[in-house]
């Protein structure tokens, strides 16, 4: 079977998985699984390599490729290139929502997550019915759902408009999966370097957690863009954690 994908023909799944394979390389296999310890799927094919595979299937019929795969492909490959994809097509919003909201379960780790929010940039021209779409995953109890949720704001909503509903947005947030603290946490630090003075009012006054009020800290006094006399001042607000 050729492995080559074609603009002209839906993409068999086979064939995808072939491609998949044959990009795989081992040494960045094992530095991947390093930063996934809880993913065992993982083939091993770099970022730039998969994003071009996603653009060849996103010029043919796309949809056709969604439909073939199963609600969890084998591979974490397989699964980030259904997300790349959606970044890459040329469709109504309302279509592309829809199939958001079918790959949306199918995230399981951070890597997914993130890479697939970030690939969304049509988001950039439908944001208020994007942060409508989003307002269910900001309540789920599911670890991955919510920190889509968060990443989505982190991505395209901090500016002058939406950072205080961002930031209300994060402070209502009450749930205890590590991905979803940090990617809170991470949240905070990027509205604080991007809008200091709304964030900085929200540090001030919050009802976070220790853990992610502290870890957010951290991430503000890491960024190379916030000034050494800020970067005291945040560090002398950080909170005792109480020992459980």
């Amino acid at each position: 079977m050729n492995d080559m994908l074609s603009e002209n023909r839906i993409p068999m799944t086979a064939t995808v998985k072939e491609k998949l394979q044959s990009l795989a390389d081992e040494k960045y296999r094992t530095f991947i699984s390093g930063l996934l310890p809880n993913v065992d799927n993982i083939l091993g094919v770099r970022l730039p390599a998969l994003r071009k595979v996603a653009r060849e299937i996103a010029g043919g019929d796309w949809r056709g490729f969604l439909k073939e795969n199963p609600a969890y492909s084998e591979s974490l490959e397989e699964i980030m290139l259904q997300g790349m994809v959606l970044g890459c097509v040329k469709a109504d919003i309302e279509e592309l929502l829809y199939y958001v909201a079918g790959f949306v379960p199918k995230i399981d780790n951070w890597s997914v997550c993130d890479s697939f929010c970030m690939g969304l940039k049509i988001v950039k021209r439908h944001k208020e019915r994007v942060l409508d779409f989003l307002q269910p995953y900001f309540t789920s109890a599911d670890e991955f759902e919510l920190r889509f949720g968060i990443v989505m704001l982190l991505s395209y909503y901090i500016d002058d408009r939406y950072t205080g509903h961002v930031l209300a947005i994060l402070d209502s947030i009450k749930h205890e999966g590590y991905y979803v603290k940090m990617a809170v946490a991470w949240t905070i630090s990027v509205c604080f370097v991007k809008q200091p003075e709304p964030t900085m009012e929200f540090l001030q006054s919050n009802t976070l957690d220790d853990f992610t009020y502290n870890k957010a800290l951290q991430k503000i006094a890491e960024s190379h863009r916030v000034d050494a006399e800020t970067k005291a001042v945040i560090r002398s607000m950080k909170r005792k954690e109480s020992k459980k």
